[in-house]
């Protein structure tokens, strides 16, 4: 009875233990394959074909990694509209509009000057805009991501926080693969951006162009079908011809800057657009005492004031394009960046 007894033990304690150490991880990738069903069956819905879906499903793993990424991105929170702390951003301009980065934009700007005078000529985006988007985006082509797009997007979708915007951007990608991207070139950053403009796969569809008439969109190999779909994103998102993105200010010291507050809450990127002044013409900032620091937009130009770092130091005057740079990429410090790598660049 003993010897029966202690043997049950055994096993009744080695069965727990075993339940027990079953990883979180497995138990996890059990639940992913089941929402990979449910996934599957969207995506056929959505026009994927059979053959893609079944080319690529099978092949699908839950990568944890993402994830964490994800949620160690900056939160959210009430938001009341009212400027927030933010860091100064010299030292950000410092590291994104640093000598190497310009004296490479210089070089492809160069390389690429016939291509980009015609693609300027047809979109109005000026040839340096779309050479430091690029530039900002992989280092003009030097770092792309290596994460495999459709396990990364798969895999934030399971997570649930923002599961339709991922699994949206992930049937998309199915259907790239449906128009003949490779899945080799699917490869990008974590949250599901792509070739040389970082493109998400749904922007690929609706933006990406080609640029050297072979009849493909390869933005991960072809300068061409790079710098004519960043242009065709900036025509999409209302670059207006003629118009500077900004322009470097020095702001007086007894400038009334409650009088300039903007007290309305953009329904978009609200602690972005909190920096910004009210707008008001060029001529009207100019007679508030604002001095350039470069060639002035034309005097009915509208423009909003931030002081990136704070007040006493190097301020901008910001134009409608500008908006749409922060289209590209909702933050201050990335928009500026490129507007002033561009000005570097063609200088």
């Amino acid at each position: 009875m003993m010897t029966q007894g202690a043997g049950w033990w055994r096993r009744a304690v080695a069965l727990t233990l075993a339940v027990v150490a079953t990883p979180a991880a497995a138990q996890d990738d059990a639940a992913f394959q089941t929402y990979l069903a449910t996934l599957r069956q969207q995506a056929v819905a959505q026009g994927v074909t059979a053959r893609t879906a079944d080319a690529v499903f099978p092949t699908l793993t839950l990568n944890q990694r993402v994830i964490d990424l994800d949620r160690g991105q900056p939160g959210g929170g009430a938001n009341t509209g009212q400027a927030v702390s933010s860091p100064p951003f010299a030292p950000y301009k410092a590291q994104h509009v640093d000598a190497a980065r310009i004296a490479r934009g210089r070089q492809a700007y160069q390389a690429q000057r016939s291509r980009l005078q015609s693609i300027e000529r047809e979109t109005g985006v000026p040839e340096a805009i779309m050479v430091a988007i690029w530039g900002h985006e992989t280092n003009y082509g030097a770092y792309t991501g290596n994460f495999d797009l459709l396990r990364s997007l798969a895999s934030l979708a399971y997570e649930g926080r923002r599961r339709e915007l991922f699994a949206g951007e992930f049937i998309a990608g199915l259907k790239m693969l449906d128009r003949g991207v490779t899945r080799d070139q699917l490869k990008g950053s974590w949250a599901g951006a792509t070739g040389n403009p970082q493109f998400l796969p749904s922007i690929y569809l609706r933006l990406a162009r080609d640029g050297d008439g072979d009849g493909r969109a390869d933005i991960w190999n072809s300068e061409a079908d790079t710098l004519a779909s960043i242009a065709n994103y900036f025509t999409d998102a209302g670059w207006r011809p003629g118009q500077p993105w900004g322009v470097a200010v020095t702001v007086p010291a007894g400038l009334d800057r409650d009088g300039i507050t903007n007290k309305l809450v953009s329904p978009r990127c609200p602690r972005v657009f909190a920096r910004h002044s009210r707008w008001r013409t060029i001529a009207e900032w100019r007679a508030l005492g604002i001095s350039p620091q470069g060639r002035w937009p034309a005097d009915d130009v509208q423009a909003t004031l931030i002081e990136p770092d704070g007040p006493g130091a190097t301020a901008y005057l910001l134009t409608g394009n500008y908006r749409v740079i922060l289209d590209y990429n909702c933050s201050n410090f990335y928009a500026l960046s490129v507007g002033l790598l561009a000005d570097a660049v063609e200088s």
